[in-house]
Parts: C-alpha cells; structure tokens; sequence
C-alpha cells in the first residue's frame, strides 16, 4: 500500500515542519542502501566571473546551523566561495532514488571545530592536506609524490600533524532545501522547505 502524508506525497516525505529532520531521516536510509560515500554530494559554485563549476564532497557534518565539507581554502572551490559565498548541494541516491538539492551561503568554520576533524583523518590524508598545492597545475606526478615524501620527513610523528591554515571547512547555511522522489513516467515527488524573512520555514509542493 502507498500510504501517503497529508501533502499527498509519498509516505517517506513525512509530515515535518523542519527540513534538517527530514534529511535526517533520508540520510540514515542512505547510510543503509548506498554502497559508497552515502555523504557524497555535488557542489556548484562561482566566482566573481560567473562562471559556474562543480564537483563532488563528502559532507563531514550537519545540524541546524547547516552542511559541513572540508578543502583546501586555496583550491579552485576555496577560491570561489571566498569571492562568492554563495553555493548550492545535491545528493543523489540512485538505490532510494531520492535526491535533496540545498542552496545558501557559506561561512568557515571555527578553528577548533576544524582542528577537531582534521585530527580523526589518517596520517596520509593530513600530509597530503599539506603536500597536494589542490588545483594547481603541476609538471609532473613526481613533483606530488616528492612533496608527500619532503612532509612525511617533517612530520614523522603520525601522532602531531598540525593542521595546515590554508585547510578547513566550510558550512553552508540553507535557505531553501528541496527533497524530490523518483515518480513513474518522470512525475515526481518534490517537496521545498525555503526560510521566510522571520527565519522558519515554509513547504511548498513543485510540479516535477
């Protein structure tokens, strides 16, 4: 039986007044059916030129203050937010066929809140925080592979790898956020939660 909630969509939409739950809730099923990187995520982005691009991060944490991913502030992506703190996120699970689709704008996380992830990440991913000079041409794979080599030398306490000041995180604080559900012959379920000038939010159904 499709049980459906009281917007007349699928049941998995619930009936929530707080979107951060709902995407709970369809995280915690990803986690079960994905076989990879449930927390993987598309992020666009631009800078001042307009030009937008994208690719895919793993969302490290979430809450009611927003989406967390972590990069090297001086990557292309690093660039971009810095000149236009604006962004957009897409999930999409293929095994739920689920999709959430988030927009709003970015802040960088505290130092401490970044020193405390940096630090649960193996000892290869912190030296290569400080090794990979991220989107950056390089001349060869060599050049890469001697600069991992030159930081392990300076760092070979696994256990003290201070984290880089060009490598954090970025939160990204949601004004809208869309949940959509694979529908037979492309009618789709899709349900917005966009923030109102008083700071709640308001649900909208949108045709597929």
């Amino acid at each position: 039986m499709n049980e459906k909630n009281s917007l007349g969509l699928n049941n998995c939409f619930l009936d929530l007044d707080d979107p951060i739950e709902l995407f709970k809730v369809w995280m915690d099923e990803a986690k079960k059916s994905e076989p990879n990187d449930p927390n993987a995520l598309s992020l666009a982005t631009s800078g001042k030129n307009n030009l937008p691009s994208v690719r895919m991060v793993l969302l490290k944490e979430f809450n009611q203050n927003g989406f967390v991913f972590y990069t090297n502030l001086n990557s292309q992506k690093g660039n971009e937010l810095k000149e236009n703190p604006n962004a957009a996120m897409c999930f999409h699970w293929k095994s739920l066929l689920r999709q959430i689709r988030i927009c709003g704008s970015v802040t960088q996380v505290e130092d401490e809140v970044a020193n405390q992830y940096y630090n649960t990440r193996g000892y290869e991913s912190r030296i290569g925080a400080w090794a990979s000079k991220q989107s950056k041409e390089l001349n060869n794979r060599d050049e890469l592979t001697n600069s991992i080599e030159e930081y392990k030398n300076k760092f070979d306490d696994k256990n003290n790898v201070p984290r880089p000041n060009h490598w954090s995180g970025w939160n990204l604080i949601p004004s809208s956020i869309e949940f959509w559900l694979d529908g037979d012959n492309r009618i789709h379920e899709r349900l917005k939660y966009t923030i109102d000038e008083n700071g709640n939010w308001v649900k909208s159904l949108l045709s597929p």
